[in-house]
Formats: C-alpha cells, structure tokens, sequence
C-alpha cells in the first residue's frame, strides 16, 4: 500500500511572500506621501486622505475579482494583478507629466494610484488565501504571519524610499514636478516580475480536497460563503483594523501640527511606526504557533489601546513614542484576523478572502472621516485619535465572539 507524497510548496510559499512585500512596499509607499502631497498640491488635512480612498477604495471590487480568481486560478490573478500595478505606475509617470501645469494635476494622480491599487487588490486575494493553503491547515497562522513580517520589512522601507529616492527633501518643499519619475521605474520592475511568473510553474490547489485530506474526512459546506457570519464579521473586522493600521501614519502629521515644540516633521519618525510592526510581525511568526489565535489577538487589542491612550498623557515625544509603539501591536492583528475569517471554509475559501478583503474600505473611508473630524475647529485631531477606540471595541468583540458565529463549537 502506497501512501501519497505531500506536496512540497516551498518554492511557491516563496514566489507568494515576495509578492507581500510588493503589497506592503507599495501601500506604505502610498501612505507615506500624504504630507509631502499636502504640500505639492496644497491640500487640506481631509483633501490629503483622498490618496488612501482612492488606493483603498478599489478593494471594493474584491468580489468581483474573488469570482474571477475562482474561475482563472491563482496563477493567472496573480500575473493579471502585477500587470496592472505596473501600468498604473506607468500611467502616473506620463499623466503627471503630461498634466504638470493643469488644476486637476491631483485628479490625474488619485485616478493612476487608483489603478494601482485594482492590481494591489488582485495581489492580496492570491496572498491570503494561498498562503494560508500552501501547507497544513494548522500552520496557516503561522505562515501568514511570517508573511506579513516581510511585508513589514517593506513597510519600513517605503518611508525611506519617499523621503531619500522619490522626494529628497523636506515635506514642505515638495512640488508636483519631484513625484513622477520613480513610478516609471516601480512600473517596469513590476512588469518584468510579471513576465517571470508568467513562465514559472506554481500549484493549483483545491481547498476543498486539501481539507479532506488533512482531516481523513469530508466535510460538507453551505452553498456559499455568504451564509457562514463570520466571514462577514472578519470584512468588517479588516474594515476597523484598517482604521487602526492606517489611522496612527495617516493622523501623525496632524498630531504633530497640533503640537508645534516637537522637532523636526512627522514623516521623520513614521518608520519607527512600521518598523514597530516589523518586529511585531517576525517575533508574531515566532509565538504564533504557541499561542491560541484569539488569545493573541486580544491582547495585542488591549495593549495597543493603551498605548494609544497613554499618547494623550505623556508629554512632548514621550506621547509620540507611545503612539507609535502601538504599531508593535498592531503587527500581528491582520493575520490574526484574517486567520479567524477564514477558518473552516474549504472550496469557498477564494470567494471568502473577497469578501473578507472589501473590509480594507475601512482604509479608504476612515482616514477621510478622521481627517474631517481634523478640519473641524471645534473637535480636532484628539477627537479623531479617540474614534480609534471604537475601532479597538469591535475588534475584541469579534475576537471573543464574533468569529465563532455559524461555526460548529
């Protein structure tokens, strides 16, 4: 009696984790510049969110793309979504600078980064669920996790590469003329990736009979991934995360205005903060596995909600410091969360990392509504600093709670 080779998915789990570190260099990278595009084309605080619901704003057609993965696979989605990142980085180039002395010069950036983003979007639904596939069900944590730290690894060095290769100089001296160049090059790298996964060859996996295996059972599943709740908790769970993640860089310049004896500006320190989740992510990759996923999760909640909180007591950069130190909890909360949405879905996995991915809105429209809350003289960026604790409530109620619903006990 012969028994059947378990497959070895290294070199695929590889090809997958570098496209994370794409994903995140570019999301910072995006992130990143809000300040220095304030400046360049002379914003407000809720005008200069409009980057982050342009670039988040596309996960709305996670679904859409959820179904094509389902039908083309992941190879295909995932060559597709390279290819369109970097024609939305070619277009930026030619658009802004064909465009350079036109009003609508933003407009014109906002509508290329959106198409970027379509790619980004394509990117992460092969990442998750792949991920969490490529190997024992029990090591999905673990494997995300790990594939999250290096994508960290890239969002600390997104802050670096604004500051020192796209701008060169001091937010406030930032003109529309300084941006268009590196996009050029960020587009023909990306293009070349593509043609080299093009002709490699990388598994195709069926979740479905993957589950059977591990279990020696098969399990019957609803009919869809809509009817199991916990799928739509974890969308609106990415949705508040989102709020946390990008809420901290997105409120930091506004936090720093509000504050005029802190030193230099606050693009300086941002890579503090996702260097925080940096480490956060590899030292995740290292305890996840000995730890309950919900467990983790729940403290990483609390301990980054006082971290946020003390940042209202501390003085001067000691508040900062504290403010920035929630990234070090933040760090693990994407996987987690993803890890818990994800659970026991089997053939509806592709569809559900959809569904669960369309939370990422949280990024296109909290940011907005936090930088509004900024504008208004009356509330003020302590008031939308606080709208982060509703964010972290939710979270702990889905962790406890929610990411059981419609599952079997």
């Amino acid at each position: 009696m012969s028994t059947k080779q378990t497959p070895n998915y290294t070199f695929a789990l590889i090809i997958v984790i570098a496209v994370c570190f794409l994903i995140g260099f570019i999301t910072t990278m995006n992130n990143s510049m809000i300040e220095s595009l304030k400046y360049a084309f002379s914003l407000s605080d809720t005008q200069g969110q409009y980057v982050n619901m342009a670039f988040y704003g596309a996960y709305c057609l996670s679904i859409p793309f959820a179904m094509m993965m389902a039908k083309i696979g992941y190879k295909s989605t995932l060559v597709l979504g390279l290819v369109v990142v970097a024609c939305g980085f070619v277009a930026n180039y030619f658009g802004l600078t064909n465009f350079m002395q036109s009003p609508s010069l933003y407009s014109v950036f906002l509508c290329c980064m959106f198409i970027v983003a379509m790619g980004v979007v394509m990117l992460q639904l092969v990442a998750n669920p792949y991920v969490m596939v490529l190997g024992a069900p029990e090591g999905g944590a673990f494997r995300m996790t790990l594939s999250q730290a290096l994508n960290s690894v890239a969002t600390t060095l997104a802050p670096m590469f604004i500051t020192y290769v796209i701008l060169q100089k001091e937010p406030k001296d930032a003109v529309p003329g300084d941006i268009p160049m590196p996009f050029l090059g960020l587009g023909v790298f990306t293009l070349i990736l593509a043609l080299i996964l093009f002709f490699l060859k990388l598994p195709n996996i069926n979740e479905g009979e993957q589950a059977a295996e591990a279990t020696g059972e098969v399990k019957e599943y609803k009919s869809s991934c809509f009817k199991y709740p916990h799928v739509w908790f974890g969308a609106f769970a990415i949705f508040f995360y989102m709020g946390l993640e990008i809420g901290i860089p997105s409120m930091l310049p506004a936090f720093w205005k509000a504050n005029p004896d802190l030193p230099k500006s606050a693009t300086a320190f941002l890579p503090l903060y996702w260097g925080g989740m940096m480490v956060g992510r590899f030292a995740g990759a290292a305890i996840v596995s000995k730890f309950q996923p919900r467990k983790l999760l729940s403290v990483c909640l609390v301990c980054g909600a006082i971290c946020v909180g003390a940042s209202f007591f501390l003085p001067g950069m000691v508040g900062v410091y504290a403010m920035l130190a929630a990234g070090l909890f933040h760090s693990v909360m994407w996987p987690l969360i993803f890890n818990l949405g994800l659970q026991e879905l089997g053939p509806h996995t592709k569809t559900a990392s959809g569904l669960i991915n369309m939370g990422v809105l949280g990024g296109a429209t909290l940011p907005v509504i936090m930088g509004t809350v900024v504008d208004n003289p009356s509330l003020g960026v302590g008031v939308a600093i606080c709208m982060m604790f509703v964010y972290y409530a939710y979270e702990l109620w889905f962790t406890g709670k929610g990411c059981r619903v419609g599952l079997d006990k």
